[in-house]
């Protein structure tokens, strides 16, 4: 008589799961490319959204001028959130799918400082120059103005009060803001130009002033989808961004929001 025997239940088991389609098992991973100054609040934001939904969210933080360029020649990012229309205009003269964009949110161009020798207080556009604040081999510390939005503000807000031509040979150009920022947190420059946003960031700065909101375009921040709304996951993440929960947490960093199609 044959003697059956005993069943593996480890083998029984593995081989249960290996022939379940892979969609039982796999979490939706979604590539989202985001303007450095937004790396703080829209970590809050996924790690809330993440709590909430069977999906993973990786960010992908550079200058938005980087991004875009990614973006053109095949990222795999399905979502993008500019520091300004520009870069996301950009895209679609291209010819990139960008769909379901809008205006998502404004911020704020401010003075900084780290350094005990420039005044508490110092607002741009009053009597005194920012090149007052500078010593003779001092650098004032900005986003790149050649593809940096912040820089590109910068730039627009120093013609503005006619501060371009003396400023410009001084400029300590940052490949994003965040790296504009840096260089005052660590006081290798004494003043510097970012977005109130990355200011309210960290605990080493201090905002002399804000810029007149006249002396510079709009800073306004839209999101689009890129060539994805067939992906579920990634359109419910889309809405979801422009949700009251969402944008509260905008709101928490600094941001001001809005939800206006351009």
């Amino acid at each position: 008589m044959m003697t059956m025997r005993p069943i593996n239940r480890h083998l029984l088991t593995t081989a249960f799961v290996l022939m379940l389609p892979t969609s039982a098992f796999a979490t939706e991973n979604l590539q989202v490319a985001a303007a450095a100054s937004l790396t703080d609040a829209l970590n809050d934001a996924i790690a809330v959204y993440e709590a909430q939904h069977d999906v993973k969210v990786t960010p992908i933080y550079a200058s938005s001028s980087t991004l875009a360029r990614q973006i053109a020649s095949g990222s795999p990012s399905v979502l993008f959130l500019s520091a300004n229309v520009e870069w996301m205009d950009w895209l679609e003269e291209e010819g990139v799918n960008v769909q379901q964009r809008s205006d998502l949110l404004q911020n704020r161009l401010a003075l900084i400082s780290a350094s005990d020798s420039v005044p508490e207080h110092f607002t741009p556009g009053d009597d005194a120059h920012i090149a007052t604040l500078l010593g003779d081999r001092d650098r004032l510390s900005v986003g790149d103005p050649d593809h940096v939005p912040a820089g590109i503000y910068t730039q627009q807000a120093l013609e503005a009060l006619g501060e371009w031509e003396e400023l410009q040979p001084r400029l300590a150009r940052g490949n994003d803001v965040r790296a504009a920022l840096t260089l005052v947190e660590r006081q290798e420059t004494p003043v510097g130009v970012v977005y109130q946003t990355d200011a309210f960031a960290s605990d080493r700065v201090r905002v002399l002033g804000l810029f007149p909101t006249d002396s510079h375009a709009p800073i306004t921040y839209p999101v689009a989808l890129i060539d994805a709304e067939q992906n579920e996951a990634a359109v419910a993440l889309r809405e979801w961004l422009e949700s009251e929960e969402a944008l509260s947490i905008f709101e928490e960093h600094g941001f001001d929001t809005i939800t206006s199609t351009p």
